[in-house]
């Protein structure tokens, strides 16, 4: 385009120059004016441009994600006119391109706003957002702004299992119990008469000196959940006719669970082989037993962004990563088959002193035997074939 005004300009000159035509001069001033300040007042006013992408940087599945666009001209030249362009992931709108035409007149603002529908979890970038202007004939070179790249987090489905039931070793915990055997001292639940054999330790000697009669307390029984999921994503250890499908259930399958143990206000971590596409796709650092919201948001997350991939063995990681867990956790194993060798860890988790729950995700083929394995060793063992399957433990 530069080059053919040149020519125009050039040729125009000769022109003129040849008839010695004072209004031929006249027209090449015109058009050599209107292109150098053209030129100059673009390449200005561009830079007084600021965009702001405003959106909640975190979704769950099913969210509709509002993004808020201002646009401000925060110097003195109008901008006559100014294209805005945002690209957009195509798994949250179509199409993937967000456009608008529009001019901004001194110390001027302009508001917009677009929806993102979130169909799938995953970690989406948005952006970079272009705007590009130019004279108002068209004679120059567009001056383009490019604004950073923001990115939205959209979470895996959640389910609420109000029924789910973990095994656990460690008592005095803020969990009712049925077994005597996890009494907790701290939590008194009734008083009754002694009767020999009582250990003097018990004796209320409040309540003995109110009634007359020697009295012993009662306690609740109650355990402490502490639980380390182990989530299998390595995809040569699926059924290839469901690999995707049985991956993303057991992440959903992950993030439940996690939600239901966090909402007991019992500590939680996570072991996982998936990749991380922000560690330069290396396998994700194991998240330590903590409690608090915080700490579900910090799974929540990793769940999120994850990625199935070829990486470390499901064992391997099952061996290295227990040797770091503290006596009488829970292990909740999620993964897609449960060869011998699974089996065989189980009783070496149990001999440690770990309780340990078998899951296995998605369509998996001669599971009775798996099935029949687990009863006789008395294994807890589930199979969700279906996100549907999650019923049994939904109230």
């Amino acid at each position: 385009m530069i080059q053919e005004i040149l020519i125009f300009l050039v040729v125009l000159f000769v022109a003129a120059a040849l008839l010695r035509d004072d209004f031929a001069f006249t027209i090449l001033y015109l058009f050599a004016g209107i292109y150098i300040v053209g030129r100059w007042w673009s390449g200005h006013a561009i830079k007084a441009v600021r965009i702001l992408r405003d959106f909640t940087p975190r979704a769950f599945l099913g969210d509709d994600v509002k993004v808020h666009l201002e646009i401000k001209n925060i110097g003195i030249l109008p901008i006559p006119w100014l294209r805005v362009q945002d690209s957009l992931p195509i798994e949250l709108a179509t199409p993937g391109l967000f456009k608008r035409i529009l001019s901004i007149g001194s110390r001027g603002k302009e508001e917009f706003e677009y929806i993102l529908k979130t169909r799938k979890r995953g970690y989406y970038p948005l952006g970079p957002l272009v705007a590009s202007s130019g004279d108002l004939f068209g004679l120059g070179v567009e001056n383009r702004l490019e604004s950073g790249s923001s990115h939205l987090t959209v979470y895996p489905k959640i389910y609420i299992l109000s029924k789910l039931e973990l095994p656990s070793r460690s008592p005095m915990g803020t969990l009712r119990h049925k077994q005597p055997i996890f009494e907790d001292p701290t939590r008194v639940l009734s008083k009754r008469d002694y009767v020999a054999g009582d250990s003097l330790r018990r004796v209320d000697w409040k309540a003995t000196a109110i009634t007359g009669r020697l009295q012993v307390k009662q306690f609740e029984p109650s355990i402490a959940l502490e639980t380390a999921i182990f989530l299998n994503l390595n995809p040569e250890e699926y059924d290839l006719r469901a690999r995707f499908d049985a991956t993303e259930l057991a992440i959903i399958i992950a993030a439940s669970i996690a939600n239901q143990v966090i909402d007991q206000k019992q500590a939680l971590g996570m072991n996982t082989n998936g990749l991380d596409p922000l560690g330069n796709m290396q396998r994700f650092r194991p998240l330590p037993i903590r409690r608090g919201k915080s700490h579900l948001m910090q799974i929540l997350d990793v769940l999120a962004r994850i990625e199935a991939k070829g990486t470390l063995p499901f064992l391997d990681m099952l061996r290295q990563e227990i040797v770091h867990l503290p006596w009488g956790s829970t292990l909740v194993l999620i993964t897609g088959n449960a060869e011998e060798s699974l089996f065989d860890a189980l009783f070496q988790i149990r001999r440690s002193g770990f309780n340990a729950v078998v899951i296995l995700a998605g369509q998996i083929p001669r599971t009775q035997r798996i099935q029949q394995r687990a009863e006789y060793f008395k294994f807890p063992f589930y199979h969700v074939r279906t996100e549907f399957d999650l019923d049994m433990w939904r109230s």
